[in-house]
């Protein structure tokens, strides 16, 4: 049954997730550890679903030529180094200390959700990026990747915010932040796997479901719906589920 439930709850929330391009693996670490699944085992198996979902969502935006390979490589470089480093010392803080860490993480995700805009706009053509900005966004990557190894996230509730902040179109944000996403992910979830964190079963039975879910997500968002309206309804549900493990943790 735990398997059941688990596949039925993930198939939604890869697709609702997958359409802002963050990846379902923060909200799905709290939702398998409530069905008893151990934290770390939940970390692993969250970061390969969120590889996995955003591969299937990144070779839809690739067809439309929506993924900026000048801002998403050298972010990718970065928090594929930074994502090893989070997840090994994860393994040497106290699981309420992690439980709290993530629960700051939702709130910082859900406030850029609901509150953040850009000041900037694309109007086509190709970014561009100065020598500063690609350091600058290297360097969030390695933080991002830490981040991400650390509480078990692929990192895209940071990435996204900070790609606006450049001035790229939502859309493509969404789509260079998934991208970005399947490296930092596959990282950290190769480190939690070097722990033997990982139910086989458990990870092929979620994974259909996830993938199914990527699939559905990014053709919604490609031609569907308005990612800002997500963004909005993500925010709202990030702050209940933070809620509910403050909650839980009184």
């Amino acid at each position: 049954m735990l398997y059941f439930w688990a596949a039925l709850i993930t198939l939604p929330l890869t697709t609702l997730f997958t359409i802002t391009g963050v990846g379902a693996a923060f909200i799905l670490i709290p939702v398998f550890t409530a069905l008893g699944v151990e934290l770390h085992r939940a970390m692993a198996v969250a970061l390969l679903l969120n590889s996995l979902s955003m591969i299937s969502a990144s070779l839809r935006y690739t067809r439309k030529k929506m993924v900026l390979w000048k801002i998403g490589i050298p972010l990718v470089i970065t928090s594929v180094i930074g994502a090893p480093i989070g997840a090994k010392f994860s393994y040497s803080v106290n699981s309420e200390v992690l439980r709290i860490c993530f629960i700051v993480f939702l709130l910082f995700a859900s406030s850029m959700m609901l509150f953040y805009k850009s000041n900037k706009q694309r109007n086509g053509e190709v970014t561009s990026l100065t020598l500063k900005a690609t350091v600058l966004s290297a360097a969030a990557g390695f933080v991002v990747g830490i981040i991400g190894g650390l509480i078990g996230v692929g990192g895209g509730n940071i990435i996204l915010p900070i790609l606006i902040a450049l001035g790229i179109e939502p859309k493509e944000a969404v789509a260079t932040t998934a991208f970005i996403v399947i490296f930092s992910s596959l990282s950290g979830f190769i480190s939690h796997l070097e722990f033997g964190n990982l139910d086989m079963l458990f990870a092929v039975v979620t994974a259909g479901a996830s993938i199914i879910g990527a699939i559905i997500g990014s053709w919604l968002m490609t031609d569907k719906l308005k990612p800002v309206v997500i963004k909005r309804i993500l925010g709202v549900i990030l702050i209940a589920v933070a809620v509910k493990m403050i909650i839980s943790i009184l």
